[in-house]
């Protein structure tokens, strides 16, 4: 299998290229406009085939690559089914399967961080998008964000998943690269709570600042970036 991990330094976002091997199709997650150069590089120099780019959800604070990859490889767009934006081509429904030429990624509907937001899990390897992130959680105050979802989203689906688990989330702003959801349950403080509402008060006092742009980015997503 080839797996690539590739960072935004701009955004902190993670990207994603998955293929079951040199020579066949390819697969990117939570891609950026500003890097698509650099993918087709990559996948050239691999001798991949872009077939499917996945976007975990509406992004704020950065433009994502989908429309751009699309105009250039012909590659077919997804989403979750509770995304906003119809100019998506395929709209995934939890626990529905993406295929990838011997590999099998499954979508699972993880709202919280925002009312559309999903992960993909393939094997062992869990994409998190914004909902699960390396010591800490995706924010819940702004795109239908609801703290009680993110809660049940971490706590009733992701935790449950097992201890070995690989984390790849969409964000890192500390140089982490993975984790597992053994260690994120041990040792993530968003995570030691004893109950929804203790979550929902961490949660209501964050006072983050909103990402810069996020107007003019979130209408770019609704469009895929195009």
């Amino acid at each position: 299998m080839i797996f690539k991990q590739l960072f935004d330094t701009k955004s902190s976002t993670y990207t994603y290229l998955i293929s079951s091997g040199k020579g066949r199709e390819a697969l990117i997650i939570d891609p950026v406009i500003e890097n698509v150069d650099e993918y087709i590089n990559l996948l050239n120099g691999l001798d991949l085939r872009l077939v499917k780019v996945i976007d975990t959800h509406i992004h704020a604070d950065h433009v994502t690559g989908a429309a751009k990859l699309k105009d250039i490889t012909k590659c077919v767009t997804i989403m979750g089914n509770h995304t906003p934006t119809d100019a998506v081509e395929i709209k995934v429904k939890d626990d529905e399967f993406i295929n990838l030429e011997n590999l099998k990624i499954r979508a699972m509907y993880t709202p919280g961080h925002t009312s559309d937001s999903f992960s993909f899990l393939m094997d062992n390897y869990l994409f998190s998008g914004d909902t699960l992130l390396i010591n800490g959680t995706g924010r819940t105050d702004f795109q239908n964000g609801n703290s009680k979802d993110a809660y049940n989203s971490i706590f009733n689906k992701l935790l449950k998943l097992p201890d070995e688990t690989l984390l790849y989330p969409a964000h890192d702003y500390k140089g982490e690269k993975f984790s597992t959801i053994g260690k994120e349950k041990k040792y993530n403080p968003r995570l030691q709570v004893e109950s929804v509402d203790q979550y929902i008060e961490i949660m209501n006092n964050l006072n983050l600042k909103k990402p810069i742009s996020i107007e003019e980015n979130i209408s770019k997503n609704l469009k895929l970036g195009a």
